[in-house]
């Protein structure tokens, strides 16, 4: 046992909590892969049939930290207006979804019926409804700022590059580059390696507010 795992063991006690917290640990560290009831023992310290006091068995772990993950994203705020609220949910999901990057995959499986994840689309589903959408609007719109932020997600931790990576790659890139025949793809490029302006909120925030203008249009 790791002296860390020892010094936890030694003030807390064992729950159900526990055990998905270190697995949600593990997973971050190195990916969905990597979780097994037996390395999930060893990070804890206790013997792998300790567990399944607290747990079933792994599919009852997986499913309780997708519920912990999701628990993570804040809510619409009821005092904002609805374009404010949504916006700050999405950006909520999209941050939660990057600090646990096996979380996404895992949310979009039709096996795992998250509670949290349930909530959380009831609240979304319920502020759109409440600024005056249809029904109808209300499943296009849910729907178009979903596959927003899953995908966009799924985009950012399939790369796992960081900025010092990005930038060494659209360098290397670039080098090899026919300019001449392909002008707009240099630019395009070359504007990776540009100092961001401070106030850009990047690229997933530029899409959201393009949707959510998109549907506030719509409304009126």
């Amino acid at each position: 046992m790791s002296q860390s795992a020892a010094n936890v063991t030694s003030r807390e006690p064992m729950s159900r909590q526990r055990v998905l917290e270190a697995a949600i640990g593990l997973a971050d560290r190195g990916g969905i892969a990597s979780l097994s009831m037996r390395k999930l023992a060893q990070e804890l310290g206790v013997e792998a049939m300790t567990l399944y006091y607290y747990v079933a068995n792994k599919d009852e772990i997986l499913d309780g930290i997708v519920d912990m993950v999701v628990g993570e994203m804040e809510l619409p705020p009821a005092d904002m207006e609805w374009k404010a609220a949504v916006r700050h949910t999405a950006i909520s999901a999209h941050e939660v979804l990057q600090a646990h990057p096996w979380a996404a995959a895992l949310l979009l499986s039709p096996s795992r019926v998250s509670q949290a994840r349930l909530r959380y689309m009831d609240a979304l589903l319920g502020t759109l409804r409440g600024a005056g959408f249809s029904a109808e609007m209300t499943d296009h719109a849910y729907h178009a700022l979903d596959s927003h932020v899953m995908g966009f997600t799924l985009w950012v931790v399939g790369m796992n590059l960081d900025e010092a990576d990005l930038e060494e790659m659209a360098s290397s890139f670039l080098a090899d580059l026919p300019r001449e025949e392909l002008p707009h793809l240099a630019e395009h490029v070359e504007q990776h390696l540009r100092p961001r302006d401070p106030d850009d909120e990047g690229d997933f925030v530029f899409g959201l507010d393009l949707i959510l203008e998109g549907l506030e249009r719509r409304l009126g």
